[in-house]
């Protein structure tokens, strides 16, 4: 399934998340999407975006362990059904916009737990988001440089 795809679902799940357990998996989804869009793009994405797009995976790995692994069977899982990036610039705006959300998610989580253990469980999931963040805005950056490098076709002579 192509990324955009994928984000707006998981978008549309975070959204109607009802209680801890559910926004703690649907950031934990967000997380393995970022990690799976991050490896995809290391490997086959324009060059300049490969480096930012390594560490955008290595981060996802790191909020989706902060997390835990939520009981989800394969099928569950958003990222295990990634099959094409497409547009990466819109993939990589919506990316930004889960993330976004997961960080204020997790917020609302830290800001209610009851135990040590939870608090500081969410703390290191929303530096990962936040991190992650920073990096598809970078990777953004780098797209809008290229996309202003690319010289536009000169009109045709004959034409005019």
């Amino acid at each position: 399934m192509e990324a955009v795809r994928l984000i707006e679902a998981n978008r549309r799940a975070l959204a109607q998340s009802q209680g801890v357990p559910d926004i703690v998996v649907e950031s934990w989804q967000a997380q393995a999407l970022a990690q799976a869009i991050g490896s995809r793009l290391a490997v086959t994405g324009p060059p300049e975006l490969r480096g930012e797009a390594l560490g955008l995976s290595e981060v996802g790995g790191r909020g989706c362990g902060a997390l835990g692994a939520p009981a989800l069977g394969v099928g569950e899982i958003r990222a295990a059904q990634l099959t094409e990036i497409g547009d990466a610039r819109q993939a990589l705006l919506r990316l930004g916009a889960l993330l976004g959300e997961v960080g204020i998610a997790l917020v609302g989580i830290a800001c209610s737990a009851d135990e040590e253990g939870a608090y500081w469980q969410c703390m290191e999931a929303i530096d990962a988001a936040d991190e992650c963040r920073d990096r598809v805005l970078e990777m953004l950056r780098r797209l809008a440089v290229r996309e202003q490098s690319v010289p536009e076709p000169e009109p045709d002579s004959a034409a005019g």
